[in-house]
């Protein structure tokens, strides 16, 4: 199992001393988001002051970009990178594909897998040399002059990792790509129980394994040197997963706990922007579901004892930030390896 770290910044003039001091820290890989900032800018910064890092996105916006657009600066960033690079896909949600991005919608499972069909063809074509002719439901994709090919590089294969909650999505993952976000709004029995199997079987009608597919999550954490410390996180916990548990599609998360019922309040809530009342309807037996708690020597065994064969790869739900907690960060990280 690795242990990865999100890159969190206020400003791109942030991203080398974060990206260098998580090299410098033993973190295997940086992922980028795509919430502030563009993530794949973030990364070329990124890329720039490490030399053993992966660098991922976690996620990249799919539906906000042409598969070509997706394409050109995925190759990029596996040229720059020398071959770290790690291109995350997520799909969003109707009302921001629409309303922020001013996108097209559409079902987004079979939308997303003909993205990455595309995304194979066009590096295919750049590398190996052929004709561009990829013809889809939602994408068509015929015109590739020399003039705009950018032609082969050192690492071709770039490794795509998808995003997602239910089962569609999970079942693509275990079809056609190389690694599967596993969304900070989980538990182990729906991981176990849930995520896994489906990835499985879309692994096992494609002709491919479970262990083909790389497991990287999030994950919420309660951590801090003292009680009150620990109780300060845990109120911030709180607060995110009343925002997280509100939403209509990560309900068969609740469901699988029984607490259905809890989602359809705190959906009630949301819609009429109640948000300071939300955090109340999420009890400590939610919280000691969904996060990991201990001191900061703690949580590194603890983590490994409660995904030990569930993930490949784990990320904190907690900001990364040099100069500050670097000392808990670093003993977090030398338990973590011991």
């Amino acid at each position: 199992m690795k242990l990865d770290v999100a890159l969190q910044a206020d400003s791109l003039t942030q991203i080398a001393a974060t990206a260098a001091a998580a090299e410098g820290l033993g973190f295997d890989c940086l992922w980028a988001s795509e919430t502030r900032h563009d993530p794949f800018l973030q990364l070329v910064v990124a890329a720039d002051y490490t030399s053993t890092l992966r660098l991922g996105t976690a996620v990249a916006v799919a539906f906000a970009r042409s598969p070509m657009h997706t394409a050109y600066v995925a190759w990029d960033l596996a040229r720059y990178s020398e071959g770290r690079f790690i291109l995350g896909l997520g799909t969003q949600i109707q009302a921001h594909i629409e309303r922020r991005f001013a996108m097209p919608w559409s079902a987004p499972a079979p939308r997303l897998r003909e993205y990455i069909l595309a995304l194979r063809h066009i590096w295919d074509v750049w590398q190996h040399g052929g004709r561009l002719h990829f013809r889809g439901e939602f994408y068509k994709l015929t015109l590739m002059a020399p003039f705009f090919d950018p032609g082969p590089i050192a690492h071709p294969t770039i490794p795509i990792y998808i995003a997602g909650v239910n089962r569609h999505l999970c079942e693509l993952a275990g079809e056609l790509c190389d690694g599967f976000h596993v969304h900070p709004f989980h538990t182990v029995a729906y991981l176990a129980e849930c995520i896994r199997p489906w990835i499985e079987a879309g692994a096992v009608r494609a002709g491919r394994r479970l262990e083909q597919v790389e497991l990287s999550a999030t994950v919420f954490v309660v951590v801090g040197d003292t009680e009150a410390e620990r109780q300060a996180c845990r109120e911030l916990v709180r607060q995110q997963l009343s925002f997280y548990a509100s939403t209509p599609s990560y309900r068969p998360v609740l469901d699988r706990h029984g607490w259905g019922a809890v989602g359809e309040q705190l959906g009630r809530l949301a819609l009429r922007q109640r948000w300071t009342e939300m955090p109340a309807l999420i009890d400590d037996e939610m919280i000691a579901t969904f996060a990991v708690e201990g001191t900061w020597e703690e949580l590194g065994p603890r983590l490994r004892q409660r995904y030990q064969g569930l993930l490949d790869r784990v990320t904190l739900y907690l900001p990364f930030v040099p100069g500050e907690r670097d000392e808990a960060w670093r003993r977090l990280v030398h338990t973590w390896r011991r």
